[in-house]
Protein backbone atom coordinates (compact mmCIF):
# COMPACT_ATOMS: atom_id res chain seq x y z
CA UNK A 1 0.00 0.00 0.00
CA UNK A 2 1.36 3.59 -0.73
CA UNK A 3 1.81 5.73 1.97
CA UNK A 4 0.67 8.76 0.35
CA UNK A 5 -1.86 10.74 1.51
CA UNK A 6 -3.83 11.46 -1.10
CA UNK A 7 -3.87 7.35 -1.47
CA UNK A 8 -5.09 6.93 2.27
CA UNK A 9 -7.48 9.58 2.54
CA UNK A 10 -10.46 9.54 0.01
CA UNK A 11 -13.03 11.97 1.22
CA UNK A 12 -14.12 14.25 3.77
CA UNK A 13 -17.34 13.40 5.55
CA UNK A 14 -19.61 16.11 6.16
CA UNK A 15 -22.71 15.57 8.32
CA UNK A 16 -24.49 17.11 10.70
CA UNK A 17 -23.30 15.14 13.37
CA UNK A 18 -19.71 15.08 12.12
CA UNK A 19 -19.88 18.99 12.34
CA UNK A 20 -20.56 18.80 16.10
CA UNK A 21 -17.91 16.70 16.45
CA UNK A 22 -15.63 19.31 14.39
CA UNK A 23 -17.15 22.00 16.84
CA UNK A 24 -17.21 20.48 20.23
CA UNK A 25 -13.95 18.40 20.15
CA UNK A 26 -12.12 19.10 17.07
CA UNK A 27 -12.28 15.75 15.73
CA UNK A 28 -12.70 15.81 11.60
CA UNK A 29 -13.78 12.56 9.96
CA UNK A 30 -12.63 11.07 6.67
CA UNK A 31 -13.59 7.84 4.68
CA UNK A 32 -9.91 6.17 4.36
CA UNK A 33 -8.90 2.81 2.32
CA UNK A 34 -10.27 -0.11 4.18
CA UNK A 35 -6.27 -1.34 4.40
CA UNK A 36 -4.75 1.46 6.36
CA UNK A 37 -4.42 1.47 10.18
CA UNK A 38 -4.40 4.01 12.61
CA UNK A 39 -1.13 4.72 12.58
CA UNK A 40 -1.06 5.31 8.57
CA UNK A 41 -4.02 7.59 8.81
CA UNK A 42 -2.47 9.83 11.45
CA UNK A 43 0.90 9.91 9.79
CA UNK A 44 -1.12 10.74 6.38
CA UNK A 45 -3.23 13.40 7.69
CA UNK A 46 0.17 15.21 9.20
CA UNK A 47 1.66 15.16 6.05
CA UNK A 48 -1.27 16.42 4.27
CA UNK A 49 -2.77 19.19 6.29
CA UNK A 50 0.45 19.99 8.32
CA UNK A 51 -1.34 19.83 12.03
CA UNK A 52 -0.61 17.50 14.76
CA UNK A 53 -3.09 14.64 15.46
CA UNK A 54 -3.85 13.65 18.87
CA UNK A 55 -6.02 10.44 18.42
CA UNK A 56 -7.55 8.58 15.67
CA UNK A 57 -10.42 6.15 15.70
CA UNK A 58 -11.51 3.43 13.18
CA UNK A 59 -14.56 1.60 12.26
CA UNK A 60 -15.60 -0.22 9.55
CA UNK A 61 -18.95 0.62 7.44
CA UNK A 62 -20.73 -2.50 6.46
CA UNK A 63 -22.30 -1.94 3.25
CA UNK A 64 -26.18 -1.79 2.83
CA UNK A 65 -28.22 -3.83 0.58
CA UNK A 66 -30.18 -1.67 -1.83
CA UNK A 67 -33.37 -2.24 -3.80
CA UNK A 68 -34.25 -0.84 -7.07
CA UNK A 69 -37.49 -2.41 -8.54
CA UNK A 70 -36.84 -6.33 -8.69
CA UNK A 71 -33.17 -5.81 -9.17
CA UNK A 72 -30.94 -5.90 -5.31
CA UNK A 73 -27.40 -5.06 -4.78
CA UNK A 74 -25.20 -3.72 -2.36
CA UNK A 75 -23.29 -0.70 -1.70
CA UNK A 76 -19.64 -1.43 -0.78
CA UNK A 77 -17.78 -1.74 2.62
CA UNK A 78 -15.74 1.36 3.71
CA UNK A 79 -13.73 2.50 6.58
CA UNK A 80 -14.12 5.53 8.68
CA UNK A 81 -11.53 7.30 10.67
CA UNK A 82 -12.36 9.58 13.44
CA UNK A 83 -9.37 11.97 14.05
CA UNK A 84 -9.08 14.43 17.01
CA UNK A 85 -6.12 17.32 16.43
CA UNK A 86 -3.90 18.75 19.18
CA UNK A 87 -3.87 21.94 21.00
CA UNK A 88 -7.17 23.49 19.29
CA UNK A 89 -5.33 22.94 15.95
CA UNK A 90 -7.73 23.50 12.74
CA UNK A 91 -7.86 22.46 9.15
CA UNK A 92 -8.60 25.53 7.43
CA UNK A 93 -10.31 24.00 4.10
CA UNK A 94 -13.20 22.50 6.68
CA UNK A 95 -14.02 25.11 8.09
CA UNK A 96 -16.61 26.77 6.19
CA UNK A 97 -18.52 23.57 5.13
Amino acid sequence: MSHDPRHIIKAHIVTERTTQLKEANGEYVFEVDRRANKHVIKVAVEKAFKVKVEEVRTMIMPGKIKRMGRNEGKTPTWKKAVVRLKDKQTIGMFENM
